[in-house]
């Protein structure tokens, strides 16, 4: 074999190496959605813009929209049309207020094969065709839950007293929204 021969073919493997690796990179992430096991304690701002400074319990919500409201509707006996601004709840026979907010979080990527694909199409003189496959997107949907005291003070902070008996209530409230699939189950139960 001669050295030409083994040149071209060694350029040959780093080209195809190359474009493995492009095609397997491709995507490049600007935003990512977290993956909740559970439910987990944020600062509502860092979790969501929209969201007050206090801190929220979150868990990803996989019912349909307005379903919690529902749920919470039926638990508490409410009719809260949209929005759960401050529903009395009561822990230990002391009295909270439980907000909560149904929050998407998007997974947003570059993806580079449309855009180099549309990019030699043009040198050529033919229109973009995967223009709308720049970027995608998919979004996953979190209840964020803010529980205060009568005087408005954050009850989700470690340092608060009564912090693992309202963690514990809000895990079994999460767990039997997440389980209940007919809410007149829950006016049974009361």
């Amino acid at each position: 074999m001669s050295i030409h021969t083994k040149l071209i073919s060694s350029s040959l493997k780093t080209f195809c190496l190359l474009l493995l690796a492009f095609c397997t990179f491709s995507c490049i992430p600007l935003q990512i959605a977290p993956n909740i096991e559970g439910a987990k304690i944020y600062k509502g701002k860092k979790f969501k813009r929209q969201l007050p400074k206090q801190c929220v319990y979150v868990f990803e919500d996989p019912k349909d929209a307005n379903e919690f409201y529902t749920y919470i509707n039926a638990k508490y006996d409410i009719d809260y049309d949209i929005g759960g601004a401050n529903v009395p709840i009561s822990i230990d026979n002391k009295k909270y207020y439980l907000t909560f907010y149904e929050v998407e979080r998007n997974t947003k990527t570059v993806n580079l094969v449309p855009i180099v694909a549309d990019a030699a199409m043009d040198s050529k003189g033919i229109d973009p065709v995967f223009e709308n496959h720049y970027t995608s997107r998919s979004g996953s949907w979190y209840i964020a839950l803010t529980v205060t005291d009568e005087t408005f003070q954050d009850n989700l902070k470690e340092s608060d007293p009564a912090y693992k008996n309202i963690m514990k209530h809000l895990d079994n409230l999460r767990n039997e929204y997440l389980t209940t699939a007919n809410y007149m189950e829950i006016y049974l139960k009361r």
